[in-house]
């Protein structure tokens, strides 16, 4: 969808801040927003698309004002309650009523959690067609305004760009994020800033992105 959350290659919301920290957050809350984000107990169905669709449904002005990981909080609240897992009354108590979903795993212990690395995976599917494009074709990012999640920049849409890497076949986010399973082949594709951006014309700059065939139209 076309919401706040795309604000790449817009202007009028000020200069970035760059700062840095040795520690890696800024308030302990956060941190452990983290833990209970990796150790709550998920709804089956659940996929991370999912939940960044949850955060782009933000009301506009809170979206660029709440803190990143206040947004965690209140996506998966929402998630967990529109999955049945938790009620609004829990989640206002801090207490449960005593009764679960049967099909909902156990929540992850802290020690759990915190002794719990992600392990280096592949997420390639079968597929049984061949990719439409080759490594060194020109392609075109479509030019579409979409009303669910998508994962195409709104900066990049129209514009000509060059496949250098094909990735195999993935499950397509723009679906995954409405519980649908698509399976389409996934590129990187290298577009020329000058090209995106007018003023910043001959520039070296380029920029790459990794999209699925449904993102792209042949060059003519």
């Amino acid at each position: 969808m076309d919401g706040i959350h795309d604000v790449g290659g817009k202007l009028g919301f000020g200069p970035i801040k760059v700062t840095h920290h040795d520690a890696p957050f800024h308030e302990a809350w956060e941190g452990r927003m983290v833990g209970i984000a990796r150790g709550l107990a998920r709804a089956p169905d659940w996929n991370s698309d999912m939940f960044r669709h949850s955060r782009e449904l933000e009301d506009p002005v809170l979206y660029l004002t709440r803190p990143y990981f206040d947004q965690w909080y209140k996506a998966y609240a929402c998630m967990l309650v529109g999955a049945g897992v938790v009620t609004v009354e829990e989640l206002a108590s801090g207490v449960s009523d005593g009764t679960r979903p049967k099909e909902l795993p156990s929540p992850m212990s802290a020690d759990t959690v915190t002794k719990a690395k992600r392990a280096g995976a592949r997420f390639e599917r079968p597929y049984d067609k061949a990719p439409r494009f080759e490594i060194g074709d020109r392609a075109r990012a479509r030019l579409i305004s979409p009303t669910g999640h998508c994962r195409l920049p709104a900066y990049v849409r129209g514009h000509l760009g060059e496949v250098i890497a094909y990735h195999g076949a993935h499950v397509l986010a723009d679906a995954a994020a409405h519980s649908q399973t698509r399976i389409e082949p996934l590129y990187t594709v290298r577009f020329r800033l000058s090209d995106l951006f007018p003023e910043r014309e001959g520039a070296a700059d380029r920029v790459h992105l990794d999209l699925w065939e449904s993102h792209l139209d042949d060059a003519g």
